[in-house]
């Protein structure tokens, strides 16, 4: 070793720099890091210009082969021969090899080489090669530590695969788990699929608020804040619905909207308290044109990412060609728990069936009733695509009676794999019912309901300006995902779901 090389050795002890739970590992590369901070090397440099994604130069090795190229990624492997050393190097398009050796990059370089670690991001430049082995890879010359990894990777063959943590750190599950960096791009890809559904439908896509001065729009129990400058209580919006059909009073025709909502409940496989929805509204429309719409959407959509309209969730084949089943939440309690026609029309039958199967409404009106027996007996039974429709009103503050039974609303629900996966109806236009509707609902709340809708003064007003008839549509995006990836949690198709605090958790888990 030269003596330049011995100057890079890596005796000398670090000065005070540490993590707070710092471990041997840690501490051995911020000795490193020390050490460049020393030589006045940047460990942290700035960017990396007009590199090569490595796929690209795989891909494209015939052409680009003996040819001076420049590649920057994270080191996921290391291997080392005298004078010679291997990384693999990867990017997000894939992983190249990269060869340095001391004859090229010099005695000084290659030392600094030597304090490289798994995890590091490193820059390099070199010649385009294919080894004896046939393996693609780049004959360093040069190059820069970018960014200095002082925490250890997980193991490269375990990976990181306990559901907690895979979560709680996401960013590691990404870098170790190559299918759930697909997941999510095939997540962005769906997203692009429904704008481009919707823009070829003529939809104009639009922003309404976060921060509402009233909670509305479904019902739901929402978050709580307060604006200091405004000294107002303010929601965090339910559903965008109440702003969206202000936008068709204002003569916007075709309006959507893809957006976070957040609703104050509990967290389970298929909710979570910030999720991703889709809503649209057509002018002149009604649930018809919507229930088309969803099919032929999801469908779309499926093509698109999926390469075809049926799929396979956990295990069950799922075909989602229009046109889908449509059935009401009467028809479906006799066809699918074996009610009568007669009882699902008597509120004391109905009282009856649920005190036989241990089911306590939380309401004990008859809509309420017939809704939570469905919930109950009915919705696991929906596996293939089905529209249940005619919904109570005493449910549907917002939707238009029904003209064959005022008892019931022009409303539908899409239903996969024994979920609901949207919400739509023909939307209520009159202000007189709807402000009938909303002190309803208040009556409710006074009761007890959390989840009772608002009086939302407004969007009376708006309304009393005249909105056209139309049809109105919401899709829970992360539900759809989990049926196009087959993913058997809502978890694992956010990128950051909400979890309890780690020092809790173990709190909780100790005294379990």
């Amino acid at each position: 070793m030269s003596a330049r090389a011995q100057e890079l050795s890596l005796s000398t002890q670090p000065a005070g720099l540490s993590l707070p739970d710092d471990n041997d590992q840690v501490q051995a590369r911020i000795t490193k890091l020390q050490r460049y901070q020393e030589l006045g090397i940047p460990a942290y440099d700035g960017a990396y210009a007009g590199r090569d994604p490595v796929a690209r130069l795989v891909e494209g090795f015939e052409q680009r082969q003996g040819q001076t190229v420049r590649v920057a990624g994270r080191v996921r492997a290391l291997r080392g021969h005298g004078q010679l050393s291997f990384a693999d190097l990867y990017d997000e398009s894939g992983k190249i090899q990269l060869l340095i050796g001391a004859d090229r990059v010099g005695e000084a370089a290659y030392a600094l080489w030597q304090m490289v670690d798994l995890g590091d991001i490193v820059g390099a430049e070199g010649v385009l090669v294919k080894t004896r082995r046939g393996e693609i890879s780049v004959e360093v010359q040069s190059f820069r530590l970018l960014s200095k990894a002082v925490r250890p990777l997980p193991d490269k063959w375990a990976g990181l695969r306990d559901v907690e943590s895979r979560y709680r750190y996401r960013y590691l599950d990404l870098l170790t788990n190559p299918e759930v960096h697909h997941l999510f791009v095939l997540r962005s890809r769906i997203l692009d699929a429904i704008r481009q559904f919707l823009s070829g439908r003529g939809y104009l896509e639009v922003e309404t608020p976060i921060l509402h001065p009233v909670a509305g729009g479904a019902n739901a129990r929402p978050f709580v804040t307060y604006h200091n400058a405004l000294d107002m209580r303010l929601y965090l919006r339910v559903a965008p619905e109440l702003y969206l059909k202000r936008l068709l009073v204002g003569g916007m025709e075709k309006v959507f909207e893809i957006g976070k909502d957040f609703r104050n409940e509990g967290i389970d496989t298929r909710h979570n308290p910030e999720f991703t929805a889709l809503e649209a509204y057509e002018a002149y429309g009604d649930a018809r044109t919507m229930m088309e719409l969803t099919e032929e959407m999801v469908a779309y959509v499926a093509r698109q990412v999926v390469g075809r309209e049926e799929i396979v969730y956990q295990g069950q084949e799922i075909r989602l060609t229009p046109p889908w089943k449509r059935i009401t939440m009467r028809e479906a309690l006799c066809e699918y728990a074996g009610l009568t026609a007669e009882q699902v029309e008597q509120p004391e039958a109905l009282r009856a069936v649920a005190a036989a199967k241990g089911i306590k409404p939380r309401v004990n009106d008859y809509g309420h009733l017939l809704a939570e027996l469905f919930e109950e007996l009915v919705e696991p039974n929906l596996v293939q695509p089905t529209f249940v429709t005619e919904y109570p009103v005493e449910i549907s503050p917002l939707a238009k009676r029904s003209e064959g039974d005022p008892r019931f609303t022009d409303r539908f629900e899409p239903y996969v794999n024994g979920w609901e996966i949207g919400n739509g109806f023909s939307e209520l236009n009159d202000p007189l019912e709807q402000r009938r509707r909303f002190e309803q609902q208040l009556a409710a709340r006074v009761e007890g309901d959390e989840e009772a809708h608002m009086m939302d003064e407004d969007f009376l007003r708006a309304l009393e300006y005249g909105m056209p008839p139309a049809g109105g549509l919401g899709i829970g995006i992360d539900r759809l995902v989990m049926l196009l990836t087959d993913s058997s949690s809502i978890r694992d198709v956010l990128l950051f779901p909400h979890m309890r605090p780690k020092e809790e958790k173990e709190e909780s888990d100790a005294k379990e």
